[in-house]
């Protein structure tokens, strides 16, 4: 967490902005889905639903719903940050042994609109590093086994292009 983001949380005692998963409804937002919570803003704290993806990274609505009572933001349920990933410990996508990830493998890890983590593993193809647009979901447990990586995000000025916190913020 940024310093910013733990002095807001203190100043408005509500949790960090960032991607989390519902767990009840909130609003029109149904319950189990992937949404960006923002702690802070006119005319209260809300909660915003993907409205595309892009790079494996979700993008989401400008326009969000706001927490009818604040203390809703307390059932959230906080996910790991979507981006690189290098593998600190082998292990499976799940119990069914489908797919291994061997230790110092890069990955990207992103979400479904349900809050499923997906791995994607990133190959060079013809001297150049391709990140696939499939990818597999894994079991949410299986994150603590890797580690995020400090990649630089650069836009283009395209507003779509956008990394959601600089939207946001």
């Amino acid at each position: 967490m940024s310093k910013n983001e733990t002095t807001t949380q203190q100043n408005t005692g509500l949790p960090p902005c960032g991607v989390y998963k519902t767990t009840v409804q909130l609003g029109e937002v149904p319950a189990n889905r992937l949404i960006y919570f923002h702690n802070h803003g006119n005319p209260g704290a809300g909660v915003y639903q993907p409205s595309t993806w892009r790079g494996n990274r979700a993008r989401f609505h400008e326009k969000g719903t706001t927490l009818a009572k604040p203390e809703l933001a307390f059932t959230l349920k906080a996910l790991a940050a979507e981006g690189f990933y290098r593998v600190a410990e082998a292990f499976f996508c799940c119990d069914k042994e489908c797919r291994r990830y061997e230790a110092d493998m890069l990955v990207q890890l992103g979400y479904d609109q349900e809050a499923t983590p997906i791995l994607f593993t990133p190959e060079i193809i013809d001297g150049e590093m391709k990140v696939p647009e499939m990818g597999t979901r894994i079991d949410e447990g299986r994150i603590s086994k890797m580690k995020m990586l400090l990649v630089p995000v650069t836009s283009h000025g395209d507003q779509g292009d956008n990394d959601e916190r600089a939207i946001l913020h």
